[in-house]
């Protein structure tokens, strides 16, 4: 599905106005992220939970952080397959004889990977402190859609306050990576991201045990 409607909006352009560009598909994989990784990640220690699977886990000689390190990477590893399999757009516009910045095309797919790498994370912690997977996609897709919506109040708050809504908005980060811009301040904000959001579900998952 993620795949079909990435590519309807790459192509629709493209039959219109017989114009194919890689910046569509850069401005919509963000907002179909807000709504197929909660979907992806909603089952991954909820569902564990509800059929006793987790306390299975306890008895083995596994770290908390290895089970949460484990569902992480496996959700970035797909997100990375489906964004692996959007190349054929890239294909398809240098076999058009379009111009291509090389440079920001791989930047633009760095930035989508941080962008899946944080939203995974949320995804993951909602998922840890919940058995049910309906609360779990609730609860991850309202705060992916905080730091999604929260540029647009940057209209709203005073001047002095601009600074602390942009370095919270995530699009604000990734629109700079997708320009060609990786900059040390962009990667650390993900990185960030993703380290605080499984160090509580890590945190979630140890409570367990005193339960």
């Amino acid at each position: 599905m993620f795949l079909l409607l990435s590519g309807w909006f790459f192509a629709s352009p493209l039959f219109i106005n017989n114009q194919a560009n890689l910046r569509t598909l850069f401005g919509i994989i963000p907002l179909l992220y807000l709504f197929f990784i909660p979907a992806i990640t909603m089952g991954l220690l909820s569902r564990e939970k509800n059929t006793g699977t987790m306390e299975l886990l306890a008895t083995l000689p596994i770290k908390d952080s290895q089970i949460i390190m484990g569902k992480f990477w496996a959700s970035v590893s797909l997100i990375g397959v489906g964004l692996l399999l959007t190349l054929v757009h890239y294909i398809t516009i240098m076999l058009l004889g379009t111009n291509v910045d090389f440079g920001a095309i791989f930047c633009g797919y760095i930035g989508l990977l941080f962008l899946g790498a944080v939203y995974s994370s949320i995804g993951i912690f909602a998922s840890s402190i919940t058995s049910n997977q309906v609360v779990s996609l609730i609860i991850s897709f309202f705060i992916i859609f905080f730091f999604f919506i929260i540029k647009f109040f940057l209209f709203f708050v005073p001047d002095f306050m601009v600074g602390i809504f942009q370095f919270i908005s995530i699009d604000y980060h990734f629109s700079n990576i997708a320009r060609g811009v990786i900059d040390t301040r962009n990667i650390i904000y993900f990185v960030s991201l993703v380290v605080l959001f499984l160090k509580l579900a890590q945190t979630s998952l140890e409570n367990r045990n005193w339960k």
